[in-house]
């Protein structure tokens, strides 16, 4: 039997084309699979709806970023340093990626996604809360959550300037110090 793996990535990789230009509300099926060059059915062979593909394609994208954050960050212990690598790594993987607003904005308006959505920031403020401990901060859960969304938003702005926004990453890093 044939691996289906080929064609998931394909659909996946589609709706990662499609949303450099669509709205993710706007995200059809029949685009996804015309822009995979495959026939409509294919796509139901692998997701049983637009939203549980929809789903898909916001864990594949965070889980890349998660891999290039982790890559960047394994052999540095807690503190500023991997701090600041997880940022950037996260920011220069958010800006090669076409569909970063509609996988970090948009999505956040997806009544499905809202789990999965409130579930990797909650993760993503757990590992920065590690750093920011590290760096004196007796009570880090709070500051990591609002670090979480200045990233984010530093994305976006990134993105708006197709560009690293230096000013505004060096910034993060003073946040972070206090």
């Amino acid at each position: 039997m044939r691996s289906a793996e080929p064609g998931r990535r394909a659909l996946l990789n589609a709706g990662r084309q499609l949303l450099a230009t669509e709205n993710l509300s706007k995200l059809s099926v029949n685009a996804i699979a015309t822009e995979a060059k495959m026939a409509k059915g294919s796509f139901y062979q692998h997701w049983p709806s637009r939203e549980s593909y929809i789903l898909a394609l916001h864990r594949a994208f965070h889980d890349d970023l998660d891999d290039q954050v982790s890559v960047a960050t394994a052999d540095l212990p807690p503190g500023e340093a991997r701090l600041a690598a997880g940022i950037a790594a996260y920011l220069d993987g958010c800006l090669a990626a076409p569909a970063t607003k509609g996988l970090l904005v948009q999505a956040r308006t997806d009544a499905g996604l809202a789990t999965e959505v409130n579930a990797r920031n909650s993760a993503a403020a757990g590992l920065l809360a590690t750093n920011l401990t590290a760096m004196g901060w007796s009570d880090a859960a709070p500051v990591a959550v609002l670090l979480v969304a200045a990233i984010a938003e530093t994305a976006l702005l990134e993105l708006d300037s197709q560009s690293p926004r230096p000013e505004l990453r060096a910034a993060l890093l003073r946040l972070a110090r206090h």
